[in-house]
């Protein structure tokens, strides 16, 4: 039995002429029964991400962690839109290593690292608008296979969600028709710009409801995802976007679709937030988690430098927890180093056992920092089950 009350859907399907039925969401804010459970979600999620903040605030150097973090979630938000390149790869080609993965798929994953950098660089002086879910689809899907895409522009065709060669007939969703886009994106960008609600509560609204109207052709599950973080960076509930979604998304894909189904058919928009709080909760919380055993690794690796070595070495530990994967000419242009000084400074991590070359390559040999990027590769702890018990 559902806890909630039978509600009605968000919103309602249409005949369009073609002869399928399309769905339009009503505007937002829907109504929530805010019950104790979910009010102490909520709560759970807010300390969660407030510990986060702190964390981010007392960084150094935050950019050495938003980095790798950046990637990571490009790696698994992608991947739950079928590429199959890995951080490793992503790493090691951005290091000057040739990894061996689909070009198609890296290429992708890249975009997906440049849109996010320019989506949170843009902030500084454009806030999150419809012009700047465009600017940064156009990041997204530049020069993407297929070349279908349509980069940076509402579509003007129908879409639709399906298995492998479904149609319009037989879609599992099919959202609303070209002509009432920007309608439903106009009432939506007003929930962007409203502060009245609680950060976490709009990033759920907003994230759900633009999956709903579906907006482009191609890339809307990956720059609905992006826009969680993009919107708690513009109110400043994080410093810097630390806070990802997706490694939770794809770890508990079937609840995220059910959720997401849930909302549309059946109004059940307070399932969908216990969804998506705990996903913050725990993701947050593995952040913490991740950032503390890199503070710990980087201490490990000062431990066992030569108490001789130079600045340079020093310098480097903190660009190997930036990008695992470097060679030494990348090394000496970052430090703005001689050469044989970033050379030096490479003998002596591999002889602390810090990173170690990859390939046989004599040449612009590439280092790994492997227990780094171990780290980073680990799947997420889910610390707090996704909820269940609800009717789908």
């Amino acid at each position: 039995m559902a806890k909630y009350p039978k509600r009605r859907p968000h919103g309602r399907r249409i005949p369009v002429a073609s002869g399928y039925r399309a769905y339009v969401p009503d505007p937002l804010p829907p109504p929530i029964a805010w019950d104790a459970e979910l009010a102490a979600r909520l709560s759970a999620a807010d300390l969660a991400v407030g510990r986060l903040a702190g964390e981010g605030r007392r960084l150094a150097n935050p950019y050495s962690l938003i980095r790798p973090f950046i990637r990571r979630e490009a790696v698994l938000s992608s991947r739950i839109e079928g590429t199959q390149a890995t951080l490793g790869e992503l790493f090691a080609a951005e290091g000057g290593a040739h990894p061996e993965g689909n070009a198609a798929d890296l290429h992708e994953v890249s975009n997906y690292v440049v849109a996010l950098e320019y989506g949170i660089e843009r902030l500084l002086d454009l806030p999150l608008s419809l012009r700047l879910v465009r600017e940064v689809h156009e990041k997204l899907m530049r020069g993407v296979r297929g070349n279908s895409a349509t980069p940076g522009e509402f579509r003007r065709s129908q879409n639709w969600i399906g298995p492998p060669g479904a149609t319009l007939a037989n879609a599992t969703f099919v959202p609303p028709p070209p002509d009432l886009i920007i309608g439903c994106l106009g009432a939506w960008e007003k929930v962007l710009h409203d502060e009245s609600f609680p950060a976490l509560v709009q990033a759920a609204l907003m994230h759900s409801q633009f999956e709903a109207i579906h907006p482009f052709l191609d890339g809307n599950g990956r720059v609905g995802r992006l826009l969680v973080t993009l919107l708690l960076v513009a109110r400043g509930v994080l410093p810097s976007p630390l806070l990802y979604l997706s490694a939770y998304i794809e770890a508990t894909r079937d609840e995220y679709y059910a959720r997401l189904h849930g909302v549309t058919e059946r109004g059940e928009w307070e399932e969908w937030l216990l969804y998506f709080l705990t996903g913050v909760a725990s993701q947050a919380e593995d952040a913490l988690d991740r950032i503390r055993r890199v503070d710990d690794i980087v201490y490990r690796w000062r431990g066992q430098l030569p108490k001789s070595s130079s600045r340079a070495s020093e310098a480097a530990i903190q660009l190997f927890v930036e990008s695992p994967f470097w060679t030494v000419p990348k090394l000496a242009a970052r430090l703005n180093v001689a050469f044989t000084t970033a050379q030096r400074a490479v003998e002596r991590l591999e002889s602390a056992g810090v990173v170690s070359p990859t390939g046989d390559a004599k040449r612009n040999r590439v280092y790994c920092a492997r227990e780094m990027l171990a780290l980073l590769e680990e799947p997420p702890n889910l610390k707090v089950g996704a909820p269940r018990g609800f009717e789908s």
